[in-house]
């Protein structure tokens, strides 16, 4: 169903939905919140501790007073109970000072920080006491991920408003849902987005997170069992010219390297298709093997394909091909490469696609425009996904469709504990590289507080100095993708407007800002987040590679794996924000040249917890002894937590903190897959068509 059918949603709220990737009513539900904001009642001031977000009403002892700091406007009050006394503090919002008089009667609500061993609550909401308790005690309120034209509010009567036209049909067998103790699908689509209770939002997130790895297991497991059904039609024998590349290459290669390459040569030359999955820490040398895979494949006569999550990330791969060809005279010139993205010219596209189709390319790399309409290849041999966590299932399956029966190669650099891969990538091998190519200095790390940012500054203009980069990674984009800390007033609501919090969620915008003010002009500094259009974000990293800025200020979206020698620092802001896998991943992008590397986590929690899990981040360098600590540490059900739908409003499973999860996942399509394989029976049916539209839509339910 289109937006616009949608009451309340003309068609510049509907624009303002797409840019969020939001295009249907449909779209519109599965786009679950990032967080939820739980009212509760008013706590005395003893009880407050730091790290956490309290509610708390009372007197303003005196009135607001206003100062100024490093360029920013202060504004501090006063507020007593029975029980203690509080400092309140707003920053860049001066109008306070004439709001906030002594003797006034408000609820605030704000994070509670501790600083010079006393307490104080930064950029708290205000509140009429008894708008407060009609309006917004016991409730739970969505936090979605925002745009420019659309508030919170909005969002929150759109979705009801598409809740009310969108049936929610069940589609697991009762089996499944009664023995897995599941929420029916009807009940979940409402409850996800306006729980009543923190135990029902905690069980329909079960269902949903159930759903996610279902879904994704069931349709690896059926393409898997599909091809073992299947001969292989591209035998892929080995070639004595590949020993003569491998012995030219400028580096050697690791046992774990070669060992995994043998693995991918049996597969393909035993007349079986191969489905294999190559796991390595960032950093390891994936790339290397799947090369020498690709070339395999060319020189038996047909195409292969990388496919990578992002233009700036098949250009590397395009880069890194053609400089090997170059360098390497063992084929003689008769391997050609193309490059094709969305991002390139109509007519670029144009001729890359022709030379595609006429097989004069047998060296294919690109994004998912490597699987959409028009796309035609000749012979296609073997398919290999960079970074499987950006692709899902499906992705791979619609390029899968586009050859007769080709070997799969996926690599992924988040090291995932084998117990978890197996079901995972459930009917796929599984060769692990686990080892760094020598000669790379171990990163050093380092957790620090707030309080240390000015150092951190310090030492990054040092290294700049020398000639390095650096990136600084924030969570948010701007003040008002995360509604925390953001500004902004809800219609119907008396709450005071709010500002960002210099000392809770930093966002890009004010980051970059702040530091191209801090730097005078003395550094270069770049930005990069999710909402950029393609274009901008090919710009903004090739500049950063090209060393036309000297700091690239960015969200996670620098994750995937571009290579970035020349970056010897990275600084994560609110680190305790993030999983551990993630800020391994952030980790990854410095110590990949000759110098130096550096890692700074800025925790800005007081929790013992945060810092504990930081800290093995802070000790080791190792992805699979981290994934395992994270897996131990962290356990089941953090709904409230790190646990986020992302920056575009994903989903919710996370492979650790779900792991039980994954696990019943993974058993029940297992006996599902044994007693009906094909999906045949009555109960089954609807499963079957929603497997059969996830796979077409690549990978979205």
């Amino acid at each position: 169903m289109e937006l616009t059918s949608i009451k309340g949603i003309g068609e510049k709220t509907a624009g303002a939905f797409n840019r969020l990737g939001i295009f249907s009513a449909e779209d519109l539900i599965r786009h679950y919140p990032r967080g939820y904001d739980t009212f509760e009642k008013p706590v005395p001031l003893y009880e407050l501790e730091p790290g956490r977000v309290f509610t708390v009403e009372g007197i303003l002892s005196r009135d607001a007073s206003l100062n100024r700091y490093n360029g920013m406007t202060v504004v501090n009050a006063y507020l007593s109970d029975m029980t203690g006394r509080l400092q309140l503090s707003w920053f860049n919002s001066p109008y306070l000072k004439n709001t906030l008089k002594q003797g006034s009667h408000y609820v605030f609500r704000g994070r509670v920080y501790e600083k010079n061993g006393r307490l104080i609550m930064n950029q708290p909401r205000v509140y009429d006491p008894l708008t407060y308790r009609e309006k917004y005690l016991d409730r739970m309120m969505p936090v979605y991920t925002l745009t420019k034209g659309i508030t919170n509010n909005t969002f929150m009567k759109a979705v009801a408003e598409a809740l009310k036209v969108c049936e929610a049909k069940e589609y697991l067998p009762s089996w499944i849902i009664r023995e897995n103790g599941l929420k029916e699908l009807e009940e979940t689509a409402v409850r996800i987005h306006f729980p009543r209770s923190r135990d029902e939002l905690e069980a329909v997130m079960q269902r949903t997170v159930f759903d996610e790895f279902f879904i994704n297991v069931l349709a690896g497991a059926k393409l898997s069992l599909d091809a073992g059904k299947q001969k292989s039609t591209h035998r892929c024998r080995p070639d004595l010219r590949l020993l003569g590349f491998m012995a030219q290459l400028p580096f050697e290669l690791t046992g774990p390297q070669i060992r995994a390459y043998k693995e991918i040569v049996n597969d393909m030359s035993s007349g079986r298709i191969m489905n294999r999955l190559l796991e390595g820490d960032v950093g390891s040398g994936k790339t290397i093997v799947a090369v020498l895979a690709m070339l395999q494949t060319a020189l038996n006569g047909y195409q292969a394909v990388i496919m990578a999550p992002t233009a700036v990330l098949a250009a590397q791969h395009y880069e890194t091909f053609n400089r090997l060809l170059e360098i390497n005279d063992a084929f003689d010139g008769r391997i050609s490469t193309v490059l094709l993205t969305g991002a390139m010219t109509t007519a670029q596209k144009r001729e890359a696609i022709r030379r595609i189709r006429e097989h004069e390319a047998d060296i294919i790399i690109g994004t998912h425009a490597l699987f959409q309409k028009g796309i035609e290849y000749h012979d296609l041999g073997l398919i290999v996904t960079d970074e499987q966590h950006r692709f899902g299932v499906g992705q791979r399956e619609a390029l899968g469709s586009k050859g007769d029966r080709p070997h799969t190669l996926v690599m992924s650099a988040t090291p995932i504990p084998r117990t978890l891969a197996m079901i995972m990538y459930s009917g796929m091998d599984i060769s692990i590289i686990d080892a760094r190519p020598s000669g790379r200095l171990p990163i050093k790390n380092c957790v620090v507080g707030p309080d240390c940012r000015n150092t951190a500054y310090r030492f990054i203009f040092d290294e700049i100095k020398k000639g390095r980069q650096a990136y600084i990674i924030c969570p948010a984009i701007e003040k008002d993708s995360d509604e925390e800390y953001s500004g902004g007033r809800d219609e119907g609501s008396e709450e005071i407007v709010r500002t960002a919090d210099p000392f809770g969620l930093e966002n890009v915008a004010d980051y970059s800002e702040r530091l191209r003010k801090l730097y005078n002009g003395k550094v270069r500094v770049g930005i990069l987040h999710g909402r950029m259009k393609e274009e901008e974000k090919d710009n903004a990293m090739q500049s950063f590679k090209n060393r036309e800025t000297d700091i690239l200020v960015s969200t996670t979206v620098v994750e995937v794996g571009v290579d970035v020698p020349n970056a010897s620092v990275i600084m994560i802001e609110n680190a305790e924000r993030f999983g551990l896998a993630e800020l391994h991943q952030l980790r990854g992008r410095v110590g990949r040249g000759k110098w130096q590397s550096y890692c700074i986590m800025i925790n800005t929690s007081d929790s013992e917890r945060a810092a504990e899990r930081l800290d093995i981040l802070n000790r080791s360098n190792d992805g699979f002894k981290i994934a395992e600590e994270d897996l131990k540490l962290r356990g089941p059900g953090e709904i409230f937590g790190s646990r986020q739908s992302g920056e575009s409003g994903g989903g919710f499973a996370d492979i650790y903190a779900d792991s039980k999860l994954l696990k019943a996942a993974g058993e029940s399509t297992r006996r599902l897959l044994e007693e009906d394989p094909d999906l045949e029976r009555e109960e089954n049916s609807h499963l079957k068509r929603i497997l059969e539209g996830y796979l077409e839509r690549g990978g979205c339910l």
